[in-house]
Parts: structure tokens; C-alpha cells; sequence
């Protein structure tokens, strides 16, 4: 099973313990103490639209993508009762380019972490920065490998499995030990990971 017909099989069961029912903090954070002006976003792996809707709702013209037509279709029928403006795509990102580029901010909450191989980690970053413009922005939040977990949560990368998947496209702006947005007494560990477009001469 791969990794987009694993996570189509989660929403369909309803096991999607990442849909926090609120915008990520580190998300929140980054964009306003930062802060990042006013820009295209793309969200990748948006799930049912919470950061989406937040971006757009701070100004951001937002464009959502997921593999799930489920999540998609939840997204929309939020923002709608949100009353703002997003568009919402089911689209691969590794495999796919996304109308609308280039961006100025890219987010990713937990995409980044699913592939388990260096070059698929790799291709990811490479297809963020394609469709960023000259100084975009990517901002990633990535389970932590620090934590010695028991039991289940999202996978776990290393620092250097970040630096050497984004290094050929990214300066790394920001790379600090954080953990996700939950509902969780003890939310698992992550990295969040701020970077801008690599400018190759």
C-alpha cells in the first residue's frame, strides 16, 4: 500500500489523530513573530483545512492540497462556514506540479516525514522549491527522532535526514526542537523546520 492509499484508508476509518480541530500553533508562530507578509500559500497535505482556513483567514491567499478526496471535501465545506476563501486540490504532491505557482510560503504539517527513503525526502523538498518563488518560504513540521517513544505517532526523522534532503535547495532559517499541535496531554516531539529557496548561480 503506498503512502497516499494508506492515508485515503485512515480518513475513510476516521483514524486521522493529526486533525487537531484548530490551526497548528508552530504554524501561528512562525507567521505572526516572524512575520510573514501577506502571499500565495500553498498547504500541503492540508487535511480538513484548519491551517488553510487560518492562513486565509490572516490574509493569505491559500491554495490546500491532499490525497484524499475525503479530507478535501471536508476542507471546503469548513471553509465555507468559515466564510473565507480557499481553494482546495486533490493532487500527489510528489508526483504533481500545482497550478497557481509560484508561492511565497509553503507549509507542510507531517508531509515531509512520511517517506521513509532519502531520495523520495529528497524529490519532496526539490518539487517544494520548484514551485516557490525566488525567496520563498517553507515551513515543515517533522516528528522528532529524539523522542524515545512508546506507542504509536507520526514517523520520527533525524536532524540530519532534514539538512540532507533540503540542503541542495534550502537555507535552513530555522531548525529547533518544538512538538505538534494536540489535544494531547503529552503531544509527540517534532522539529520545526523554517527554510528559503536556495538561490543556485
Amino acid at each position: 500500500m503506498t503512502v497516499e492509499e494508506r492515508f485515503r484508508e485512515r480518513y475513510k476509518l476516521g483514524d486521522i489523530p493529526w486533525d487537531i480541530g484548530h490551526p497548528d500553533f508552530n504554524l501561528i508562530e512562525v507567521v505572526t513573530q516572524r512575520p510573514i507578509p501577506s502571499c500565495k500559500v500553498l498547504d500541503i497535505g492540508c487535511g480538513t483545512g484548519y491551517n488553510s482556513i487560518w492562513l486565509a483567514q490572516y490574509s493569505f491567499q491559500v491554495i490546500g492540497t491532499d490525497t484524499s478526496d475525503i479530507a478535501i471535501e471536508k476542507a471546503k465545506e469548513k471553509a465555507s462556514h468559515a466564510d473565507v476563501k480557499c481553494e482546495f486540490l486533490i493532487i500527489d504532491f510528489l508526483k504533481n506540479k500545482v497550478e497557481g505557482a509560484p508561492f511565497g510560503f509553503i507549509f507542510d504539517r507531517g508531509c515531509f516525514h512520511v517517506f521513509g527513503s532519502e531520495d523520495d525526502r529528497r524529490k519532496f523538498a526539490q518539487n517544494v522549491a520548484a514551485h516557490l518563488d525566488e525567496n520563498g518560504l517553507w515551513l515543515t513540521i517533522i516528528g522528532n527522532a529524539d523522542e524515545h517513544r512508546q506507542g504509536n505517532g507520526p514517523p520520527q526523522r533525524t536532524a540530519t535526514d532534514i539538512v540532507l534532503a533540503v540542503e541542495p535547495y534550502f537555507c535552513i532559517l530555522l531548525l529547533t526542537s518544538s512538538h505538534f499541535g494536540s489535544n494531547h496531554s503529552r503531544p509527540p516531539r517534532a522539529w520545526r523546520c523554517l527554510m528559503q529557496k536556495r538561490h543556485v548561480t
